[in-house]
C-alpha cells in the first residue's frame, strides 16, 4: 500500500478469532489485513493435541484445524502481514484514524480488531524459569515426544491439563497429575478418559513448590495443602497447564481492561476505544473456546462495518 493509504480494518492476531474476522472482512468487501508476528496462523490451537468439540470437525488435531482455518482465509484472498505490533495510537480529527506501529513499518487504519489471544501462565516457583526448555514445558503436544518412556508431571486441573496428561500417558512410562484441589475442573468426558488410564496417578490437594534439577529437570517438590507434608517426585519433565494470561499489555492505554488484563467488550466486541474491537481470548467473557473465538471474529467485523458506515453519514 502507498504511504498515504488507509485500511478499513486491521486485525491484530491470527488465531481462530483473527482468522474468523479475516474471512468475514473479505466477504464484506473491506480493505483489510491480518497482522501477526508469526507467519504460522492458529495461536494456541496449534498446540492442542485433539479438538473434539468444534462443530462438524470432531477428532481433528489442533494443527490440522488451524491449517484449515488459514486455508479458508487464503482461498478468499485475505491479506496477511508478518510483523510484530509494538503499539497503536490514534490520529486524525473527527473521524478516528489509527496508526499501528510494527517492527516493519507503520500502518494506518480506520478500525482495529484486537485478537492477540493469550499466553500460558507460569507457576512462579523456584526452578521454573531456570529450567524452562530443559524439562519445563507449557506445551505437551510440542515437547511430549522428548519424554517417550519417561516419567513426567502435569500441573493443573482444567481441560488443558487433563488433555496433556492423556496425551502424555500414550507415550510416557508414568504421568503424575498434580492438582491443588480435591476434584478436577476438566470436562467429565476428559476425566473419564483420564481415570481409565493405568499409568496416570493424581496427587490431590497438592502444589508444586519447587522444580528440581541442575541442568535438566530431575524432580519436583510437592506440598500437600491439607497435611502440610512435603515430598519429592522423581520426574524428567514438568508440563505446566494452570491457566492463561491475555496478551494485552501494549493496549493497556488504548482500551478499558479488567484487573487481569482482559479487554472489556460485550457481544458486539466493541471496546471503550472508538473504532476498536476485541475478539477471542483477550475479551472478558465467560467461555473461551475455539468456537466462541471464531464467533467473536464475525461479530467484531459486523460491528466494524456498522462503525464505518456511521462515519460516512
Amino acid at each position: 500500500m502507498m504511504e498515504n493509504e488507509v485500511y478499513d480494518l486491521l486485525i491484530i492476531g491470527s488465531g481462530p478469532a483473527g482468522l474468523g474476522a479475516a474471512v468475514y472482512a473479505v466477504r464484506a468487501g473491506l480493505k483489510a489485513a491480518v497482522v501477526d508476528r508469526s507467519p504460522v496462523s492458529g495461536g494456541q490451537v496449534l498446540s492442542t493435541y485433539e479438538v473434539d468439540n468444534y462443530l462438524g470437525l470432531p477428532g481433528m488435531s489442533g494443527g490440522d484445524l488451524s491449517e484449515r482455518f488459514r486455508e479458508h482465509a487464503d482461498r478468499l484472498g485475505a491479506a496477511f502481514i508478518t510483523a510484530d505490533v509494538r503499539g497503536i495510537e490514534q490520529s486524525g480529527g473527527q473521524q478516528a484514524v489509527y496508526t499501528v506501529h510494527t517492527d516493519q513499518s507503520d500502518l494506518r487504519t480506520r478500525t482495529v480488531i484486537l485478537a492477540t489471544g493469550a499466553s500460558h501462565s507460569p507457576l512462579g516457583v523456584p526452578g521454573e524459569k531456570e529450567l524452562s526448555g530443559m524439562g519445563v514445558s507449557y506445551c505437551a503436544t510440542c515437547d511430549g515426544a522428548f519424554y517417550r518412556r519417561r516419567t513426567v508431571a502435569v500441573v493443573g486441573g482444567g481441560d488443558v491439563a487433563v488433555e496433556d496428561a492423556i496425551f502424555l500417558a500414550g507415550i510416557c512410562k508414568k504421568v503424575w497429575l498434580i492438582h491443588r484441589r480435591d476434584q478436577l475442573r476438566a470436562a467429565d468426558s476428559l476425566q473419564k478418559k483420564l481415570f481409565a488410564l493405568g499409568n496416570v496417578e493424581v496427587r490431590w490437594d497438592s502444589e508444586v513448590k519447587e522444580i528440581l534439577g541442575s541442568e535438566t529437570v530431575e524432580g519436583v517438590r510437592v506440598r500437600n495443602n491439607k497435611s502440610g507434608e512435603e515430598s519429592q517426585l522423581d520426574v524428567e519433565g514438568v508440563f505446566i497447564a494452570v491457566g492463561i494470561v491475555p496478551d494485552t499489555d501494549i493496549f493497556r492505554d488504548l482500551v478499558e481492561m479488567d484487573e487481569k488484563g482482559y479487554v472489556m467488550a460485550d457481544e458486539t466486541c466493541a471496546t471503550s476505544g472508538r473504532g476498536i474491537f476485541a475478539a477471542g481470548d483477550i475479551r472478558k467473557k465467560a467461555l473461551r473456546q475455539i468456537i466462541t473465538a471464531v464467533a467473536d471474529g464475525a461479530n467484531a467485523v459486523h460491528s466494524a462495518q456498522a462503525y464505518l458506515s456511521s462515519q460516512k453519514m
